[in-house]
């Protein structure tokens, strides 16, 4: 496998730290506001990454942290009239709710940033003894020009930097807080230092280490996050002596209209109002098609084309699996579609071949070859089970929760009784009203050979 590393600014070959093994660190949620769709895409493109090297017989321990403690989360607090972790656990459950719904498996492991301040403290007391660290005003700050190579992943020079508005203490206007003192009404905790509270690129430093090591395989995040959080991320952990990751990879941004969603801007398209129009599986079929380096620019007409296409590939699985049963997906994926993935994760290219397979498959199921059929559906539920797509999953046949479609089908059942009595006494009208009326409540009716069939269309 090769993989795009934004610090070498190129595709390299991808060999994990320890044989068989990979360590994934996620920068996941701030939990100052609800989830909208440019937040979930990382969850999603790295979803992804993990089922296929799970896939491939890699065991991944997968970190994905929620910052927890934040000038932002303080902020809205402070709006609101509420306690900080309040607005934490509140949008905390937002997310979890919006990884689950638009299929991401669980991490390995969840750390919050609150959990973790006696690691800060150890790093803290490593960065101030080689020299790279340094208390001011109650703060702890990293000296940014004691790291020779501050700057490399973001490609920016050090003295054409802008400064931070926050000068606080500092020796100078390029240093950034690893610590900040308490200040009136803001939560606190005790160290060496005196009492306050983690900054951002602090927290994520000492959970990454936490739970995968000094040295791991792979950081990832949007590309949003390169500067300032993840070359400070770098610095301060190379400063402490960590090798910490090797790859670095950043998914493209999410935009509207050409413009990174954002709350402040008015322009985030949350989850739950997504996924009351669209289907979650259609969402997340928008957001692995393309690759995960690319920018999406977001509209529902591009939603609607994605949802039209994701029903091609689900509507040959459920005629499938009609004729021959559903079959559990095969053990071994074509080998283009290992190269594919293989090719710095080249969704694009896995999905146009998962497309090729069906309309293979549409093929065996006119000339009526069992066999023919069968093994194209395992081997296409092994291919979109990669992508998390695969229709015929427990996360999807059971969406909407408790057997519902369950439920839906006896209904359309009985209403598609209806319709054959209505035809069978040639009371086409009436046939046509039942169709019509199926049709308006989002249900599509197709008739075959062996009888009708109906599905959702997705309205």
């Amino acid at each position: 496998m090769r993989l795009y590393d934004t610090l070498r600014r190129s595709v390299h070959p991808f060999e994990p730290v320890v044989a068989g093994r990979v360590g994934i660190y996620l920068c996941g949620a701030t939990v100052q506001a609800p989830p909208h769709i440019g937040h979930i895409r990382s969850g999603v493109n790295f979803d992804v990454l993990r089922r296929y090297l799970e896939f491939s017989g890699l065991s991944v321990t997968f970190c994905r942290n929620v910052t927890d403690i934040d000038d932002k989360i303080i902020r809205v607090a402070a709006e609101e009239g509420v306690p900080w972790w309040q607005v934490a656990a509140r949008n905390e459950r937002a997310f979890a709710w919006a990884y689950e719904t638009l299929g991401c498996l669980p991490p390995t492991v969840e750390p919050r940033a609150t959990g973790h301040v006696p690691e800060m403290i150890a790093l803290m007391h490593r960065l101030q003894d080689k020299g790279h660290a340094y208390a001011a005003g109650g703060d702890v700050y990293f000296d940014v020009r004691s790291y020779l190579d501050y700057g490399v992943l973001s490609r920016q020079q050090i003295d054409k930097m802008r400064p931070s508005e926050d000068t606080g203490a500092k020796r100078d206007a390029l240093d950034f807080a690893l610590w900040k003192g308490v200040k009136p009404g803001e939560p606190e905790w005790d160290t060496p230092w005196g009492p306050g509270r983690p900054g951002w690129h602090l927290e994520c430093s000492a959970m990454a280490t936490r739970y995968l090591g000094e040295s791991f395989d792979i950081h990832g995040g949007g590309t949003d996050l390169v500067f300032p959080h993840h070359e400070n991320e770098l610095a301060q952990s190379r400063a402490a002596g960590d090798g910490f990751a090797r790859f670095w990879l950043h998914n493209g941004m999410l935009t509207l209209g050409g413009v990174k969603m954002s709350k402040s801007l008015g322009n985030s398209l949350l989850i739950p109002d997504l996924a009351a129009r669209f289907r979650p599986v259609e969402l997340r079929y928008y957001l692995v098609a393309p690759h995960y380096r690319s920018a999406i620019d977001y509209s529902d007409e591009a939603v609607g084309e994605a949802a039209l296409a994701y029903r091609r590939l689900e509507g040959f699985a459920l005629r499938a699996a009609e004729l021959v049963g559903a079959v559990p997906p095969a053990a071994v994926v074509p080998p283009a579609f290992v190269a594919a993935l293989d090719d710095d994760l080249g969704t694009p290219a896995a999905v146009a071949l998962a497309h090729d397979l069906v309309r293979e498959g549409n093929s065996a199921l006119a000339a009526g070859s069992r066999e023919a059929v069968a093994a194209a559906l395992a081997t296409l539920r092994a291919m979109l089970g990669i992508l998390g797509l695969d229709p015929l999953s427990p996360q999807w046949t059971d969406a909407g929760g408790g057997g519902l479609r369950e439920v839906v089908d006896r209904l359309v059942s009985v209403a598609l009784e209806q319709r054959a009595l209505a035809r069978g006494r040639r009371d086409f009208a009436a046939a046509d009203a039942i169709r019509d009326s199926l049709a308006a409540a989002g249900v599509a009716v197709e008739d075959t050979p062996s009888g009708p069939r109906w599905s959702l269309d997705g309205r």
